[in-house]
């Protein structure tokens, strides 16, 4: 007995709708502080965060309490899963609780009613014409039959009464509306589950140039992908003059059996996909200076002659064609800048405005010297009325891409499917019953039309009305046949 109270007490604790409520409060609560607190990243990223929002004095012990209680790792902690699993529970224990009650509503045939009760019904309407009962009927019928109703026919009144009651309802099924709903929520919630528990999240660091076949997750752990990415190219455009990213591209190749069969550039919001993984390109940064693969590439233009492209190191020459002069790479700078005394620096280790120091000699003397910058045409002209263009610096820089594999992806949009049938269900659609009364009178038929609805009665009202409008019109042009 004990025990039947227990169940009893858990059973009446899960159907409650305060819980529900509670728990979805907790959950979209919970979502919003994921959203704004970074989950599975670096730490110093939120620990800026926690800057900006506590202020320095703060923030470390800020980030200290969000990782202890899992908040920079939300989705997988313990206690959001005890969430969902508790919210699973009580929308799944809801439902059951109420199937029967719902259910024997469904069920109950539609059964005519007492002409006495015709008058407490929220929508009703009455009508007298011209006419008998067998010109009535046949236009009632056919009234009822134009908004999808089937109505059955049955005797009214007293054994001795002329009267005929026909009844009819429709949309019985849509009580079971909230039921899909309910179960499109767990659905997605599995969905969700699926995801967290058998995908993965993490990221990949890929200079130019390099192959991996490994993401890693933000432990530093590697993850095998069955295939491997090349970045083979690069790039990152800027806002005019100013050290502000416009856009940011990369060049990938997915390699696979030693095959390269897949190629795409993707940008922030156009990642790649490839077996379930997808690549996002979340950011870039410098490869180390001791990375061999670095190149230079130049566009050179002889004065009155043909462009060529060429690829070479730091310290290698080049010539320029049609004239006797060479020219030698002696320096790159990720960053020009000069200081108030005209001497160059690298103001940051970022791309922002990558220039190479070239000195230019003929017999075996230098003629001139100086800084050709990506970004400033200007500089690309040279005294002999030719042009050395920097186009790209090759294997200096790496991008950073976010991973992901999400296998319960198709489960969330079945569910997102099947919720949008349940809430289309639950706001348009009703269940909808009708009687109409034909009661002869002399020369006349007295229609009477009592109507109930579920929920939206203003709608239903409105296709009352045009019930009773098309019995009138269908009424008299019988007459006037």
């Amino acid at each position: 007995m004990a025990d039947k109270n227990i169940i009893d007490k858990v059973w009446k604790f899960f159907t409650s709708v305060k819980l529900a409520v509670a728990l979805f409060a907790v959950i979209a609560l919970s979502s919003i502080i994921g959203t704004v607190v970074e989950q599975n990243s670096q730490p110093e990223k939120n620990i800026k965060l926690f800057t900006k929002m506590f202020g320095a004095a703060y923030a470390q012990t800020a980030y200290k309490t969000a990782a202890s209680l899992g908040l920079t790792d939300m989705y997988h902690s313990w206690w959001f899963t005890g969430i969902l699993i508790c919210f699973a529970a009580n929308l799944t224990i809801c439902s059951i609780d109420k199937l029967p009650h719902i259910r024997r509503i469904v069920n109950e045939p539609v059964k005519p009613i007492e002409t006495k009760d015709f008058d407490k019904y929220g929508i009703k309407k009455e009508l007298a014409i011209d006419g008998n009962i067998e010109t009535a009927k046949p236009a009632a019928l056919e009234a009822l039959k134009k908004p999808g109703m089937h109505p059955i026919e049955a005797a009214a009144g007293s054994p001795a009464s002329k009267d005929i009651q026909l009844y009819a309802h429709s949309g019985r099924y849509s009580r079971y509306a909230v039921y899909v709903i309910h179960f499109s929520i767990i659905i997605i919630l599995i969905g969700s589950v699926i995801g967290v528990t058998l995908g993965f999240s993490g990221y990949l660091t890929l200079p130019e140039g390099e192959t991996s076949a490994v993401a890693y997750t933000q432990e530093g752990a590697e993850h095998s992908l069955g295939f491997s990415i090349r970045c083979d190219n690069f790039a990152v455009s800027f806002y005019g003059t100013s050290d502000m990213p416009k856009d940011y591209s990369s060049w990938l190749s997915v390699i696979e059996n030693g095959k390269t069969v897949l190629k795409k550039t993707i940008g922030v919001n156009y990642p790649l996909k490839y077996k379930g993984y997808t690549f996002y390109q979340s950011g870039y940064g410098v490869v180390p200076k001791n990375n061999s693969k670095s190149l230079i590439i130049l566009n050179i233009t002889p004065k009155g002659g043909k462009s060529e492209q060429i690829s070479l190191a730091v310290g290698e020459t080049f010539k320029i064609p049609g004239a006797n002069s060479s020219g030698k790479v002696i320096a790159f700078s990720p960053a020009l800048a000069f200081d108030k005394n005209d001497r160059p620096y690298s103001y940051t280790e970022n791309m922002n405005n990558p220039a190479i120091y070239v000195e230019f000699t003929a017999e075996d003397k230098v003629r001139h010297s100086g800084w050709i910058a990506k970004r400033y045409p200007q500089t690309w002209a040279m005294p002999d009325g030719s042009k050395v263009e920097l186009v790209h610096n090759w294997g200096y820089q790496y991008t950073g891409l976010q991973v992901r594999k999400d296998p319960g992806v198709w489960v969330v949009y079945a569910g997102c499917i099947f919720i949008t049938i349940g809430l289309y269900s639950a706001f348009f659609l009703s269940h909808k019953k009708i009687w109409v009364l034909l009661q002869p009178e002399k020369s006349k038929v007295i229609i009477k039309i009592a109507a109930f609805t579920n929920k939206n009665k203003t709608g239903y009202e409105g296709v009352i009305n045009s019930v009773f409008n098309r019995l009138t019109h269908v009424t008299a042009q019988g007459q006037r046949r």
